[in-house]
């Protein structure tokens, strides 16, 4: 007979956000009259820019014709891509990488989840608290994360990020296998400084780390001295494997397209300690066997957003969504919230009024306006006390949700 992999049952039975859907539809049915506005969940609200939009039509064209028909491309990306990221993402910043070391993918989020089968279920795993539950709950499928109590994994080395702490996580007393850094954070909305970021890259090279670094959020840095990519620091091509996304970027969260690099120099060792095999290596023969590449229409769709005219659309659509944040967080503000992030990344990290649980919150938010939040223990024992709202709904639902929530606390 088959057996289960037990590790699946140690999942909670909802994914935080099909959990937030499922109360959200509940809420929906008592109260049809109302509209729900939802600042919870991260997805896009405005359409694809225009040198988008062309891009897909001509590469529809080309499917539709015998001379330019492409089935099967490349498992790593087609060429044309990834030298547009590299001319575009990583020269301008001073960064080298070769063309070999891009791999395109359908998203930042798939990439991150089958990147850890890479190396064993028992190399230790650190995490900033709190964090995107795509890193937990990868790991633990295969055992790596161990046993959950109320919200906290066993074999999981939390780095917290508090108001306490100004957010920035502090370096683990003992060593860690392999750690998942996010910045601009998500959820918290906060970034690292280049000398921040540069402790945990010497700690990594130090302790012979794997730092998986999410940078799907670097489009909307604001703040010139922050870095945009773990590479910006000397050394990271040794322990770092870089993973970015268009679907904030450039609205892909439907065309689904990103990116992720592994440099030829970050190894990992085998299990009798006299040999290393480069990442790079594995991850290629993975992607081979497990991968039939991004559409030919989604790298078009992304390479058009590396023209002249692509990169105005684009941050003019990152320009309207960090427009939100800034509302958000001055009027939240103005009503005495705790208000943390929205200047360097599309995320608010908010505290709860009177330390209430986050859920508790999130129910009363929702019962009492209409308007959905994320409440901040679904990312991690840290998030307790904290909710996060996104800005990429459109400015004037987020012109309502405010004042349904205003009238709500004035009552």
């Amino acid at each position: 007979m088959a057996l289960i992999n037990e590790h699946f049952l140690k999942l909670s039975n909802q994914y935080l956000f099909a959990d937030i859907a499922k109360k959200v539809k509940a809420y929906q049915t008592s109260h049809p009259q109302q509209r729900v506005i939802s600042l919870g969940i991260g997805d896009v609200t405005q359409p694809l820019c225009p040198a988008v939009l062309e891009a897909l039509h001509r590469t529809v064209d080309e499917m539709g014709e015998k001379s330019t028909f492409h089935g099967y491309g490349p498992e790593n990306g087609y060429a044309f891509l990834r030298e547009a990221i590299l001319k575009n993402d990583y020269q301008p910043r001073g960064i080298h990488l070769d063309l070999s070391e891009i791999f395109i993918s359908d998203g930042a989020k798939s990439d991150i989840g089958n990147f850890q089968e890479l190396v064993r279920w028992d190399n230790s795993l650190g995490l900033t608290d709190p964090v995107y539950p795509v890193y937990v709950d990868s790991n633990a499928m295969i055992g790596r994360a161990g046993v959950c109590k109320d919200g906290v994994w066993s074999n999981v080395k939390y780095f917290p990020c508090t108001a306490e702490n100004g957010f920035v996580p502090q370096l683990p007393g003992q060593r860690v296998d392999m750690i998942y850094l996010c910045y601009p954070n998500n959820p918290t909305g906060t970034v690292l400084t280049k000398s921040e970021l540069r402790k945990w890259v010497n700690y990594a090279l130090k302790n012979d780390t794997l730092i998986l670094f999410d940078a799907a959020y670097e489009a909307y840095i604001q703040d010139a001295k922050i870095p945009h990519s773990i590479y910006e620091i000397r050394g990271a091509k040794k322990c770092a494997v870089e993973f970015r996304s268009y679907s904030k970027t450039a609205g892909f969260t439907g065309v689904r397209c990103g990116y992720t690099v592994v440099p030829h120099e970050v190894s990992v060792v085998t299990p009798d300690g006299k040999s290393r095999i480069p990442l790079h290596q594995l991850w290629t023969r993975r992607q081979a066997t497990k991968f039939n590449g991004a559409s030919y229409l989604s790298q078009r769709a992304a390479e058009a957003i590396y023209t002249e005219e692509g990169k105005k659309q684009i941050r003019s659509t990152i320009r309207y969504y960090m427009h939100n944040a800034h509302y958000l967080r001055s009027s939240l503000q103005a009503l005495g919230f705790e208000v943390y992030g929205g200047e360097n990344a599309p995320y608010l990290w908010v505290k709860t009024p009177k330390n209430q649980p986050s859920w508790k919150f999130f129910e009363e938010l929702l019962y009492s306006t209409g308007v959905v939040c994320t409440p901040g223990v679904g990312f991690g024992p840290s998030g307790e006390g904290y909710f996060r709202l996104t800005a990429f709904g459109t400015y004037e639902d987020a012109e309502e949700a405010l004042q349904r929530i205003k009238a709500w606390l004035q009552r």
